[in-house]
């Protein structure tokens, strides 16, 4: 038989065993022996198979025959410690099999060793004591993940102090905010601030609409805001309500305010001491009550000195000004943030993937995050798809990590 083999009887979410061994009555006893024990199992016939599994996949235990053709036992223990040092690895020999074999797995990070042939009390007791030290280690991430449940607020993930501060201010003003600046590197979710102070709000049962300054010319903006009438510009071919009017009793979510043409930012500050909309082309009124929530990754006092943001504008909308730290001054989140990012891509795509390994967490805190949160985010998603075990390896965030930076 050519290439490795699996059970099909098991359910997905129990633990992988790996076999691997060239005796086909004994991988078939030992395949009986894991399934008993609520394992799944995949059989290796060599050793050499075992390290092109171990290409794509993980396992949280391994039985591993020391004596083999073209790759041996203690080269598939090594591939299997370098991938996941939680992979609980025995070698396993034949009568004739050295005590310094055996010394030399131990150091390299087996968990045990046992000569054939083997004692069915002592095989089963050792897979029974591995299973239940899987499961805790699995129930242990799953309060883990509930515990990062409490540090969410309406999406956001955030233990460290700077998130908790900013989420205690979203809850005290949320109720009360008729304008807000959120400030903060791209990235790091100011959209997501300013949908929590929607869904927090006395707002939150009307709609809120979103408008990005990025790129927009003065006519887009002034019409995409205030609406015009038919004629007021060419192309204008009908009347059209803008997003203030749309929004009545709402909020209106303003991205990359300091984008905005200075022309149309009067408009806005008048409006905001008003709260009357003139569509372009007309010159009729209309009152109207929206709360305003604008966001930049800008500092806006450097644009006021350089003459591209109106004073007047800055101080009426930083009233509630709230600012988004970065990933790299909250690295106690990344481990949350990660684990959230693969429970959530975890149930989009149908897979069992239950969160990180702490190689694989410990590699995303010796990052920086010039992408903050979205480029996190971005990471776990490609490391969950390629993800084919319960736990994401330090592997598979190289991997993703990689593709990352090839396609910026």
């Amino acid at each position: 038989m050519s290439g490795f083999s699996r059970t099909k009887t098991i359910h997905r979410m129990d633990p992988l065993l790996l076999v691997v061994d060239d005796e086909p009555p004994i991988r078939e006893y030992l395949t009986r022996c894991g399934n008993g024990s609520g394992f799944r199992v995949v059989t290796c016939e060599d050793g050499l198979q075992a390290l092109n599994f171990l290409e794509t996949q993980s396992a949280d235990m391994a039985l591993v025959d020391l004596c083999m053709p073209h790759v041996d036992g203690l080269q598939v223990i090594r591939a299997i410690r370098g991938k996941d040092p939680h992979c609980q690895v025995v070698l396993m020999s034949g009568a004739s099999g050295r005590i310094t074999d055996a010394v030399e797995a131990i150091k390299l990070g087996a968990r045990d060793y046992l000569q054939k042939p083997f004692k069915m009390q002592t095989l089963q007791a050792l897979l029974s004591e591995v299973r239940q030290g899987i499961d805790r280690r699995k129930s242990a991430l799953a309060l883990e993940n509930e515990l990062a449940s409490e540090f969410n607020l309406c999406g956001m993930v955030g233990r460290s102090a700077p998130m908790q501060e900013l989420f205690a201010m979203v809850r005290r003003l949320a109720p009360h905010v008729k304008t807000a600046l959120i400030t903060g590197e791209s990235g790091t979710g100011k959209d997501m601030v300013a949908a929590a102070l929607h869904q927090l709000g006395r707002r939150a049962d009307r709609q809120c609409l979103a408008f990005s300054c990025a790129g927009v010319t003065e006519l887009m903006a002034e019409s995409d805001l205030f609406g015009h009438v038919h004629g007021a510009f060419q192309g204008a071919t009908e009347d059209r309500a803008g997003a203030f009017e749309r929004a009545h009793e709402g909020v209106v979510f303003i991205d990359e305010i300091a984008e905005l043409p200075l022309a149309v930012q009067g408009r806005l500050l008048r409006f905001l001491e008003k709260g009357q909309v003139q569509r372009m082309g007309s010159l009729d009124t209309r009152f109207v009550n929206v709360a305003i929530v604008a966001a930049t990754k800008r500092d806006l006092r450097t644009e006021m000195m350089a003459g591209r943001f109106r004073r007047e504008l800055y101080y009426r909308l930083s009233t509630v000004e709230l600012h988004v730290p970065p990933l790299r001054e909250r690295k106690e989140d990344i481990s949350y943030l990660a684990n959230a990012f693969s429970r959530e891509c975890a149930g989009r795509l149908g897979k069992s993937v239950a969160g990180l390994t702490v190689p694989a967490e410990n590699l995303l805190r010796r990052r920086d995050w010039p992408g903050n949160v979205r480029e996190l985010r971005n990471v776990i998603e490609h490391a969950c798809m390629m993800c084919d075990g319960d736990l994401i390896t330090e592997r598979d965030i190289t991997h993703a990590l990689g593709h990352a930076g090839s396609a910026q």
